[in-house]
């Protein structure tokens, strides 16, 4: 294996070392609540954890995952929207440019299954670079 390689999958792996919290979790729950927790990652789908599994920690936890997930997936798409049609406008020749800025749009796959493998063996853990903010109360 190449160094350059190495440093890449050592890079990687760095990046999704998140804090993993399941240890504070009863297991009971996570049983219970793993449809939830992977409802939670469904887009919009995040306001049914959010509003039926209200006494699951498990369930909370991933839907805070999801509901960030789901703020980010919207507001790529805006800025997309926006930019593309700002850089199309000046000219179509710059559509490459758009395009690699579409390519952003695979993170947002990487996280969402990420998210969902998390949730369906029981997981708490934080998605990378995004996971550690928190919105809903757990």
């Amino acid at each position: 294996m190449s160094n350059n390689q190495e440093s890449f999958e050592e890079k990687v792996k760095a990046l999704n070392n998140t804090a993993d919290t399941t240890s504070e979790y009863d297991p009971q729950d996570i049983e219970k609540n793993k449809f939830m927790a992977i409802l939670a990652y469904f887009g919009i789908l995040v306001i049914i954890p959010i509003l039926s599994a209200k006494d699951s920690k498990f369930a909370r936890f991933h839907s805070n995952q999801g509901l960030i997930l789901c703020i980010v997936a919207i507001l790529y798409s805006v800025c997309y929207s926006i930019l593309s049609s700002v850089i199309l406008s000046i000219s179509w020749h710059l559509y490459w440019l758009v395009s690699l800025i579409g390519i952003l749009s695979f993170a947002l796959l990487i996280w969402f299954v990420i998210g969902i493998i998390n949730a369906a063996n029981g997981k708490a853990k934080e998605l990378p670079l995004i996971g550690h903010y928190k919105l809903l109360k757990v």
